[in-house]
């Protein structure tokens, strides 16, 4: 099995696992996360790889962090080491994009991100807003077009883009090679 998939199925299973603990039907959280029943079905068995929209959508239902669909990294207590090897994934292998997350699972007032999205890929035609004050897009390597509500923007690397998050947004990764952008956000309140 590919570490894409393994990836997956941990989402997946991280994900029906917080739904069972909190004692929610499929039915429930799929009609509070606005996808159907047989979606979110999928995404628990890693059989779909769930947009950026979606995603947002099932944790919003669950009043979970999409971090916490993460598996838990331990940190000290005066200084959170995350170390490369310990860094929180999630592959998108149907979309072709990678979130690693930064910072520790405990952070609750900052979160940073670090997304690899290939060619034509990116968060998907439907636009997303999150219920977080600003959010910063760096570009580390390659192009992104990024909408933020009407707005376009063509960012090359160095590029920083900050805008409020609960604004609708969406990006694409024109090409031709692959980008990395960094996000830099106050995690969202659930």
């Amino acid at each position: 099995m590919s570490a894409g998939v393994d990836d997956e199925l941990a989402l997946g299973s991280r994900i029906r696992a917080i739904r069972e603990r909190q004692g929610r039907s499929l039915r429930s959280v799929a009609e509070a996360a606005g996808v159907s029943e047989s979606f979110l079905s999928q995404v628990e068995r890693g059989v779909a790889s769930p947009s950026v929209a979606s995603l947002r959508g099932i944790a919003t239902a669950l009043d979970e962090s999409i971090a916490n669909f993460f598996e838990e990294r331990e940190g000290s207590s005066l200084g959170q080491l995350v170390r490369v090897a310990d860094r929180r994934r999630l592959v998108h292998p149907k979309r072709h994009w990678i979130d690693l997350i930064l910072t520790p699972r405990t952070s609750s007032k900052l979160q940073v991100i670090m997304s690899i999205v290939e060619p034509g890929q990116g968060s998907g035609e439907e636009p997303y807003a999150h219920d977080s004050d600003e959010e910063c897009v760096i570009i580390l390597q390659g192009t992104l077009r990024f909408w933020v509500g009407d707005e376009e923007y063509l960012l090359e690397e160095g590029d920083t883009l900050l805008f409020e998050s609960r604004v609708p947004h969406r990006n694409v990764n024109p090409g031709p090679g692959r980008t990395e952008v960094l996000w830099i956000t106050t995690p969202p309140s659930y």
